[in-house]
């Protein structure tokens, strides 16, 4: 298993951001057939694979927002108003994806992307783990 750390700069407000170009730059060094894990260690982020540059993540951003309003509702309490809620996110939006691999190249549709979504405007720096796993050899089965 190969893997990477990314560094990423939210900043202070709720956002998608769009990592499609690193995850396809780390598995072209493989040139193989696998899958990319893409992980999120944190407790109030997520990754979501969808498509992005049609304001399909504002839409995206404002029904999380109906979902889970940034208001005094939440039990766990710290941070900016309505904090709790991105403690609550990664269970709609996991903090991981795996995207299948073909010969170096994400075999993702068309109109997808890998995005990393995140709600918690207090902390605007976040890291993400790529893993790529590689296929058995021809026959060897997994």
């Amino acid at each position: 298993m190969r893997t990477t750390m990314l560094d990423l700069h939210t900043g202070g407000s709720e956002k998608i951001v769009d990592i499609t170009p690193q995850c396809a730059d780390f598995v072209a060094q493989t040139g193989g057939d696998g899958l990319l894990n893409v992980f999120v260690p944190h407790s109030t982020a997520g990754v979501a694979i969808m498509e992005l540059g049609s304001r399909s993540d504002e839409d995206l951003l404002a029904s999380l927002g109906d979902l889970l309003p940034a208001d005094d509702r939440w039990r766990h309490r710290h941070g900016s108003r309505g904090h709790g809620r991105s403690h609550v996110m990664p269970a709609l939006i996991a903090p991981y994806a795996t995207v299948p691999v073909v010969s170096g190249k994400l075999a993702l549709g068309t109109w997808q992307s890998v995005a990393v979504v995140d709600l918690n405007i207090d902390n605007p720096d976040r890291q993400i783990r790529l893993s790529f796993l590689t296929s058995p050899a021809e026959g060897a089965g997994w």
